[in-house]
Parts: C-alpha cells; sequence; structure tokens
C-alpha cells in the first residue's frame, strides 16, 4: 500500500483537530459535574452547622422548632419562655446517612458533648436563686429600651435624653474628697479578706472591713483638715456621717465613668464595698449603706427646676468641641471666643438667685462637652476601623497578598470564613462595639442597677480564673439584646451567634461586662494611630526606602497590617472552648484580645514601634 505525504499529514491534522474538540468538551462535562459535586459537598457541610450562628457543628435537633443547633445556641435560645418546654434530639440521631461526611472533607468540628444542662448553665442569663431569694431574670419578655441617636430626633430632645446618663463633671471640693477615697482604695486589703472561701462569718468580715475603710476615710480628713475631722468623727459615730460616706463613694463612682482608664485597680473594691453595705444583715448593723445615685446632668438639672437649659439652641455651640487638625490658628482662637461666649450667655441666661448658680450651670455645659470628648476617644476609632475596612478590601474582590480568608486550625483560628464571609463578620462586629460604645454611659447605669439593687445577691464561685462574684445581670441583659438589635439593623446581616455571656462563668456579673468593653478603644486607639501615623515616618526617605523593600510601599503595608487584624482579630481565638470565644458577642472581643497579645510577634512590629506604639493597656499607649 502507497500513501501519499500530503494525505498523511492531513489525516493527521484532522485526527487530532476532532481529539482537540473532544477533549475541551470533555473537561467542560468534569468541570460541570465537579461544580455540581462541590456544590453539593458544600450543601452538606451547611447542614451539618447550627441554623442559628453558622459556624459551630450541630450538635442538638429541636422537634419543635425543626431546626438544628450547636450547644451554646440552643442553651441560650431556649432559656426561658414557651422554647424552655421544646423537645429536642441529639443531631446525630437525627442526620441522615447520606450527610456523613469524612473529618478530613469538613471544615468544621465538633465542640465536646456538652448536654442541654450544661449549655443552659454557660448561656448568657440563666434563672437563679441565692440564699432563698429568687433574682430578676430574663423570663419575661424584655421592656423595649430605646437607645437615642442624634438626628433621629432634634437636637434639644435627644440631649435631654442623653443627658439622663451623662455624669456630672467634679468640682474642686469633690476631687479633693476623690483623693481621700483613692488613698483609702490603695491601702484597702477588701476583696482579700472577703472574697475568700473560710469557715469564719463572712457577715462579720464584711462589717470589719467596711468599718476599717471608713475609719482610714475618718483619719484622712481629720490629717487634712483638724477642725472639720474633728466635728465630724469626734463620737467615732459613723452612721452620723452616713451622707457624706454616701457622697464620697457616689463621687469615686461618677469619677470613673467618665475616666475608664482611671482607678483599673480599685474600682472593683469599691463597688463591691457598696454592694456589700447594701446588704438586709450589713445594714441592720452599720445602720447605713454606702449607696447613692450618680448625679447627672439631668438629675442636678431637674433638682434645680432648670431642665429648659437642654432645649435652648446655643447648647449646640456651647458645648462643640473644637478640632484643631486642619486649621489655621487664628480660626481655632476664634471658635474658643465663640464658645465661650455662648457658655456665658446661657449662665446669665438661666442663672436663678438661690436656685442655681453661673458655676454650676457652667459645671453642667462642661459635663456635656465631656460626653462629646468621651465619644470622640471611644466611638471614634471604631468608626474609622470601620472606615479602613470598607475602604482597603472588598467583599466582592480577592486580593491574593490581603484575602481575609480563615480556616478553622490554621493560625490559631477557630472558625472558618471565606474572604466574603469575614468581611461582612468583621463589618458587624465593629458595628456592634461602636454601638455600644455610643451608648456606654446608659450601660454603666444599668450595671449600677444591677450590681447595686437591694436585691443584687451573688455567689462566689470559682469561675477558672479565681473566685468571682457571680450575679446575674437583667437590666443590662435586655439592653443589650436592643444593642444587637441595632447592630443587625445597621449591618443588614448577621454572621455568626448572638449569645451574650452575662453571669457565668466568662462575665461574672456587670462590672466584668463594663471593664471587658472598656478595652475596645485600648485596643483600637494605638492600631488606628499606628495606621495614620505611617503617613508621618515615611517623609523620611530611609524609612520610605526601607518599607518599600520590606512591605511594597506605604499604602501596602497599611493593608498588611489591617488585613491581619481584620483576620486574626476576628478568628474566634482565645479560649479553650466555643463557649467562652468562637463567634458569640463576647467571643469576638476575646479574639482581639488574643491578637492584642500576640502583636510582638508579628512581622510588621518595628513599624508599630517606629510610630511610637508601647501598648495596649491604656497608660503605656500613646
Amino acid at each position: 500500500m502507497k500513501f501519499s505525504l500530503g494525505s498523511v499529514l492531513v489525516g493527521d491534522a484532522d485526527t487530532l483537530a476532532q481529539q482537540h474538540e473532544q477533549l475541551e468538551a470533555d473537561m467542560q462535562e468534569q468541570a460541570s459535574a465537579d461544580e455540581h459535586n462541590e456544590q453539593q459537598h458544600e450543601d452538606v457541610v451547611d447542614s451539618r452547622l447550627c441554623i442559628e450562628c453558622g459556624d459551630q457543628p450541630a450538635e442538638l435537633f429541636c422537634v419543635d422548632c425543626d431546626e438544628q443547633f450547636c450547644s451554646v445556641c440552643f442553651g441560650y435560645l431556649h432559656r426561658t419562655g414557651r422554647r424552655k418546654t421544646h423537645v429536642f434530639n441529639n443531631f446525630a440521631d437525627k442526620r441522615a446517612p447520606e450527610t456523613e461526611l469524612d473529618a478530613n472533607d469538613a471544615d468544621v468540628t465538633t465542640t465536646g458533648d456538652a448536654t442541654p444542662a450544661q449549655s443552659s448553665a454557660s448561656a448568657s442569663v440563666n434563672d437563679m436563686e441565692i440564699d432563698g431569694i429568687e433574682v430578676p431574670t430574663l423570663s419575661t419578655p424584655p421592656e423595649p429600651i430605646v437607645i437615642v441617636s442624634a438626628g433621629s430626633q432634634s437636637y434639644g430632645t435627644w440631649l435631654s435624653a442623653r443627658a439622663k446618663y451623662i455624669p456630672l463633671r467634679l468640682t474642686q471640693q469633690e476631687r479633693k474628697l476623690l483623693r481621700l477615697l483613692e488613698a483609702a482604695l490603695n491601702v484597702s486589703e477588701y476583696t482579700d479578706k472577703v472574697d475568700v472561701l473560710a469557715y469564719t462569718s463572712k457577715v462579720k468580715r464584711i462589717i470589719a472591713q467596711l468599718q476599717e475603710v471608713c475609719s482610714i476615710l475618718a483619719g484622712l480628713v481629720v490629717a487634712t483638715d483638724m477642725k472639720l475631722g474633728q466635728e465630724m468623727f469626734q463620737d467615732k459615730d459613723f452612721a452620723r456621717n452616713a451622707k457624706w460616706f454616701k457622697k464620697i463613694f457616689e463621687i469615686g463612682r461618677r469619677y470613673k465613668i467618665m475616666n475608664p482608664e482611671k482607678m483599673r485597680d480599685s474600682f472593683g473594691k469599691l463597688m463591691y464595698m457598696v454592694m456589700d453595705s447594701r446588704l438586709p444583715e450589713i445594714q441592720q448593723v452599720m445602720e447605713f449603706d454606702l449607696f447613692m445615685p450618680i448625679v447627672t446632668v439631668y438629675s442636678f438639672l431637674e433638682s434645680k427646676e432648670c431642665l429648659s437649659l437642654l432645649e435652648d439652641n446655643l447648647v449646640v455651640q456651647a458645648t462643640a468641641e473644637i478640632y484643631p487638625e486642619h486649621k489655621k490658628r487664628s480660626q481655632v482662637q476664634a471658635e474658643i471666643r465663640q464658645k465661650e461666649r455662648a457658655i456665658e450667655t446661657l449662665a446669665k441666661r438661666y442663672y436663678k438667685p438661690g436656685i442655681i448658680t453661673q458655676d454650676e450651670i457652667r459645671q453642667c455645659l462642661y459635663s456635656i462637652g465631656d460626653n462629646h470628648s468621651y465619644l470622640r476617644s471611644n466611638k471614634n476609632p471604631v468608626e474609622r476601623m470601620l472606615k479602613y475596612l470598607q475602604t482597603y478590601f472588598n467583599p466582592d474582590k480577592i486580593e491574593n497578598e490581603y484575602n481575609l480568608a480563615i480556616s478553622y486550625g490554621k493560625a490559631g483560628a477557630r472558625l472558618s470564613h471565606n474572604h466574603e464571609k469575614q468581611f461582612y463578620y468583621v463589618n458587624q462586629s465593629l458595628t456592634l462595639w461602636s454601638i455600644i460604645m455610643n451608648d456606654m454611659f446608659m450601660l454603666w447605669s444599668l450595671a449600677d442597677q444591677d450590681l447595686l439593687s437591694n436585691r443584687g445577691r451573688y455567689r462566689l464561685t470559682d469561675t477558672g480564673q479565681g473566685l468571682n462574684r457571680v450575679q446575674n445581670c437583667p437590666a443590662v441583659g435586655r439592653a443589650m439584646q436592643s444593642v444587637i438589635a441595632q447592630a443587625q439593623k445597621r449591618a443588614k446581616s448577621w454572621i455568626g451567634s448572638s449569645v451574650v455571656h452575662l453571669g457565668d462563668h466568662t462575665v461574672p456579673n456587670a462590672w466584668f461586662f463594663l471593664d471587658k468593653y472598656l478595652q475596645v478603644p485600648m485596643i483600637l486607639n494605638p492600631l488606628e494611630r499606628v495606621i495614620s501615623e505611617i503617613d508621618v515616618v515615611t517623609r523620611d526617605p530611609f524609612v520610605f526606602n526601607w518599607i518599600e523593600s520590606q512591605f511594597g510601599g506605604v499604602e501596602e503595608l497599611k493593608k498588611t497590617i489591617l488585613s491581619d487584624f481584620f483576620k486574626h482579630a476576628f478568628d474566634g481565638s482565645g479560649a479553650d472552648n466555643f463557649q467562652d470565644a468562637g463567634s458569640c458577642i463576647d467571643g469576638r472581643l476575646t479574639s482581639a484580645w488574643n491578637w492584642a497579645n500576640s502583636v510582638s510577634k508579628k512581622p510588621y512590629y518595628k513599624v508599630l514601634v517606629l510610630c511610637g506604639f508601647t501598648g495596649f493597656n491604656g497608660s503605656d499607649g500613646f
């Protein structure tokens, strides 16, 4: 047989073309099949997750709800009301065989065999009976708490509502009493001698320690003003000077609200002293307690019949904060003079001889100005971090070097989120923190109510971090539900659990709750200042060249720091189980703490130090 060379080549070319077309068709068919299988795999994985948080594996199936939950969310959602009687099964018994996955294929892991009783015990707010006295809980539907926001109403109405929670600035005389209180608290060993497990009577220990503190304060008064001390404590009858003792402890509480970075070691003792003094058996012996309501701008003006001051339009100018950034000195000085004239005008306009003085009006206006300053230093850093997130990252666009995706078990992460899901998770977490910072004064008031109510008994429990006072927080619990609802509405989505730990081993009482969220600005303020300071330090050509060689540029450096923060400060790490960290409300902050503790090991830590960073503790920072 003879073949033409041309025909052989043509024949081979046709064969190759046909094989190529067949190969492309097979590849497209295989890609479609893989995509279908991957979608089925994702659906199966999703079927294994909790319907509430979407992060943790489902462990329990509620027959009445016809939904599956992890142990934490189940315990929280079924703690009260009709859901408390719902029938449930282990999710492993309900799951169909075809949904079983190999452990290597699943992106989630089980959290252990937690029983419903254990889950309910670790939920945020539980029914509790202490020493035979039933403590109010959230078993009844909470009353709606309206948190006023600027812009939704007239400024005067908004300010009147907010002024109910704005503490009145201390006078010069009150600051002298504050120094006496701080000195007494610094030498007191109250919690070391009261909050211990001992066979002696706790009532006797409390009375002895309270009398000792009162004696120390009396001695300090005598040391500073002999005449006043002799008049007050000549017969050593503390009950006769009950009003003075109440006042000095109220001053300490009021000062702490406006200055959260102060009294960090002694404020807990102060609150526990006031708490114990309200116990009936203690009052019977002491004949008085140390509680006095916090003096606010609203309560002070109400007592002086001068609430109309808050409705005056000139208050806006009299309490406005003056920012020197990007302004000439002449402009700043002109704004200062304008503000001072507004203050003096209001002081003369609302002065009432024998009722309210001009200095007291100025004090109220300065207190409202302190509120604006508080929001700027505590809420604004959260809002700026939100802006950084939305400026440098896009949920629909992934940059390989700045991918926000996290995976369980990698770099300490305890959650599995893709880039888009992590973006929205961080966005809603920062939104939640912003709302909490905006209404921190209100939460202080409610925490004060929970801690110091007449029925505010507690139980001393080893929470894993020593003996702590575990106490229900019904008022704070109701407020947090309102805060979460606002955050969900503003973020337009919710990822993760909505469990709020209150009155359990994680957050034993309302003071721990406050102290926990006071750390938010202590973490975000230094970080936000580093980001803004990078533009300043890179004006030095040597620093600029170093950053170019190490990180690829100034903007790339910022994105490196921010991407690491947005990934690992919100990865569910920082605790040994999902109940203490994970994606719950408090776990988000626990993860941020964990990131802050490990920042010295980051590759960009030298940049932080170059920008003036020294720590996150609020005193050694900027």
